[in-house]
């Protein structure tokens, strides 16, 4: 099983909306694609509740079965749809893929 996490800090304002309002359409955007996307097999996303310096505003922990599917999610048009979203709103981005 290939493990895919991603963390980013948001602008405090973009696109007309506030760094929360932000944070909870990715959420429900980024959650949305399990039922979209046939290679995701499993997506949580959670959204920071502390203020601390270190912390990102927004992480996502997903689930592959391989780095083929992987790759097959990052380029549906549905993911890159957000992608381009997360472009206008993020100041930050930080990233991991592994196996168990």
């Amino acid at each position: 099983m290939l493990k895919h996490i991603v963390m980013w800090r948001l602008k405090d304002e973009a696109l007309g909306a506030s760094k929360e309002e932000n944070a909870r359409k990715l959420k429900e955007s980024l959650e949305a694609l399990v039922d979209k996307i046939d290679s995701l097999k499993a997506a949580e996303v959670g959204m920071n509740i502390t203020s601390s310096p270190a912390a990102f505003d927004v992480v996502l922990y997903s689930e592959f079965e391989s780095m083929e599917g992987l790759q097959a999610y990052q380029n549906h048009p549905e993911h890159v749809k957000i992608v381009e979203f997360v472009g206008e709103i993020r100041t930050d981005r930080a990233v991991v893929d592994y196996e168990d």
